[in-house]
Parts: C-alpha cells; structure tokens; sequence
C-alpha cells in the first residue's frame, strides 16, 4: 500500500522539479494499491507540479462522433480512464475546448496554454496543446503504459504530415464556451483504413528513446513507467520519420541509423 509521501520521494527520485511541465497518462491499475487511491495519486501531482503545469488528457474521441456532437467540457467525461476523469472534478483544473483530444491542466500558466483548441481542425494540430508541449519543455510520464498511449506522439506526426492519418471530411461538432454559447468546429478525425488502432506501432521507437535519452525507465507506485523529454521525443522522432515517413503504420523494425545520425 503506497502512501502519499512514498509516492511524492517517487518523483524526486527521477529529478523532476516542482516548476516542471508534466502530462500524465496512465493506468491507475498498473500503479496499485494507493492509501486513498486514485484521489491521492491526484493530490501528489497537482501539489508536486503547483509552481508549474500538470496536465492530462481528457480525450472523448471515444463517444464523440457525427451522431454525438455535442461537447460541454464541464460535463463530457474523459475516456482515458478514472485519473483523468477525477482530475476534472478538482478546483481550479480548466479543460481544453478540443472535441476530441483536450486536456486538463493545473497550474499558474493552464489558462494560457488550454486557450484556443476550439479552434483546431485535426487531433493533435501543428501549434496546439499537444505540439506545443516541446516548446515548454514538457515532460511526459507514462506511468504503468507505454507510448501506445502517448498522444505526443500523433502531434508530431501531424508537424510532418504523415499519410492516411485522417478521415476524409471532418466532422462537425457544437462545443459549449466558457462563457455561453456554442461555437461550430469541424474537426478531421483518426483514421487509417489499414488499422483501427494507428499507435498500434509506436512502441516500436522505445528502443531509439532509451538509446536517445529521450525516455528513461523509472517506477511511479508498483508501475512500470516511462519519463520522456517531449523536446527530444521530437527530435528523434523527426530523424526517423525524415526516412520514411509512414514508417510507424507497421510493424517492421527501424533501422537503427535512422536515429543516430
């Protein structure tokens, strides 16, 4: 049973600094038995990261669809899991206006970096919330899963105009503003007609990360984690896809020059 204080010596033990940007994906699952569960986990987070930015995602790509097309980020719950989803409810989290892929952030600086996603026209744009975790020199802890869920990742795909990665015509939605109101977004989806699932394939760049030091192994609770720098996540990424370009749609190894050149 893992207690707060276990948790919070945790993240000093992999060098993070309480004014550091941090995304958070996770599995409350890998992480075990916490006194006071998933609402502890929280709590650590969001008081380690109080002179800087916490964030998760909040996606709903999940449920929303042509059919269901309403957004209300007050209201719409996350389909990433219960840390997301209990994070929302906290006081002062504010939530990103994307339909599809928000996130929720906490910090002196989460008004300014959530503004404008209602704006977007893809997933992860070029200058939004997820690109943009590079230019705050954003850390991204993988806590119990594995870049398969790191949304970064689709945002750098985007940076490079990978292929088959959307739908053919975006869908619209009506998101709810702060302020009242609606505003019509349209907004292309995930989409590759080879595979439902098209991060299926990005654990196969782990081995470049931890050669990189883009991405170290550590432990948060009894999980299995992965801490990344999102500047050099990009970087190496960028080298690999410079290649070929639609290289993570398959399951074929990467050559390991690619990335040490």
């Amino acid at each position: 049973m893992y207690t707060k204080q276990d948790l919070t010596a945790q993240l000093e033990g992999m060098g993070l600094k309480h004014s550091d940007a941090l995304m958070l994906h996770s599995s409350m699952k890998a992480v075990g038995a916490v006194e006071g569960g998933a609402d502890t986990v929280i709590d650590v987070f969001m008081e380690y990261f109080s002179e800087g930015l916490f964030m998760t995602p909040a996606h709903t790509w999940a449920q929303m669809s042509e059919t269901y097309s309403f957004f209300d980020p007050d209201t719409e719950p996350a389909c990433v899991g219960v840390i997301p989803n209990l994070f929302l409810k906290r006081p002062g989290v504010l939530r990103s206006l994307h339909p599809t892929h928000s996130i929720a952030a906490y910090g002196p600086s989460a008004a300014e970096y959530v503004r404008g996603e209602e704006n977007c026209t893809t997933p992860c744009t070029p200058g939004g919330c997820w690109d943009r975790l590079r230019s705050i020199h954003a850390q991204i802890l993988l806590a119990g899963v594995t870049h398969i869920r790191n949304t970064f990742i689709h945002s750098i795909e985007e940076v490079w105009d990978v292929p088959e990665r959307f739908t053919d015509a975006p869908v619209c939605f009506q998101v709810k503003l702060p302020e009242g109101g609606l505003k019509t977004v349209s907004v292309y989806r995930h989409y590759n007609p080879h595979t439902a699932h098209i991060s299926e394939s990005f654990d196969k760049l782990s081995e470049a990360f931890y050669e990189t030091g883009a991405a170290r192994k550590v432990t948060f609770g009894s999980a299995e984690s992965i801490l990344c720098d999102a500047g050099k996540l990009f970087e190496v990424t960028s080298k690999v896809l410079a290649h070929e370009r639609n290289c993570l749609m398959d399951r074929e190894s990467i050559p390991a020059e690619w990335w040490r050149e």
